[in-house]
């Protein structure tokens, strides 16, 4: 039976992807990529095995997999969590009608879970996604970050809301803004989304982005 693969050390040191080469501190992506985040941590490698266990979340109900997901993540990587215990977890949102079709979104049902295990607070309704994009999968890593250009934005937030946030005005809007966020999703590949996320976010005001992210592409 196939199994998963772990992500093994040495890893990037600014997206976590695995690394073959030992001596290599970053992989060729962020070594000629702009990154705005400050890095990230990935689970396991999206082959051919995550992929099916991806799309079973997405298309087939199977959300008891983001358990286990979450634990192993939490497990695994709980000195990063306590590290940014301040941090506000935002899953990387879809699109409104995206959302209706597929009843749920997989990063915020990650990043619920992941709250839970971790005393992190979640916030699913900072970061909205406010239009609908193709398909990733489809495109090269130039255009992904093209067709996510202005596909979200930060929403005002009002309360009593948990970790260090900052009232700050934007374009004559106050918004509440946290000073650190770890965005959520299931899969990184060429790193856009987050990328973009990353920009609208520190845009208004976050101080340091980092993420989380179950499946990250293959070795380097």
């Amino acid at each position: 039976m196939a199994k998963l693969h772990f992500i093994r050390q040495p890893s990037c040191k600014k997206c976590g992807t695995e690394l073959i080469a030992d001596r290599a501190e970053y992989c060729p992506d962020c070594l000629r990529r702009q990154r705005s985040f400050e890095y990230g941590i990935a689970l396991i490698r999206y082959d051919a095995v995550a992929q099916k266990s991806m799309a079973a979340v997405k298309y087939k109900n199977r959300r008891e997999y983001l358990d286990f997901y979450a634990e192993a993540i939490a497990r695994r990587y709980g000195y990063f969590f306590e590290l940014h215990k301040e941090a506000v977890l935002v899953p990387v949102p879809v699109h409104p009608a995206r959302l209706r079709s597929r009843g749920f979104n997989q990063a915020g049902e990650l990043a619920v879970r992941l709250g839970r295990l971790t005393g992190l607070s979640v916030n699913e309704a900072l970061l909205v996604r406010t239009r609908k994009t193709a398909p990733q999968k489809d495109l090269g890593p130039d255009e992904r970050l093209r067709n996510l250009r202005h596909a979200f934005a930060v929403t005002a937030q009002s309360g009593t809301l948990a970790g260090n946030w900052t009232q700050r005005t934007v374009q004559g809007v106050v918004l509440c803004i946290p000073d650190t966020v770890v965005l959520v999703d299931d899969i990184y590949t060429t790193g856009s989304t987050i990328e973009s996320c990353t920009r609208i976010l520190k845009e208004v005001g976050v101080r340091e982005v980092y993420f989380v992210s179950i499946c990250i592409g293959g070795s380097v």
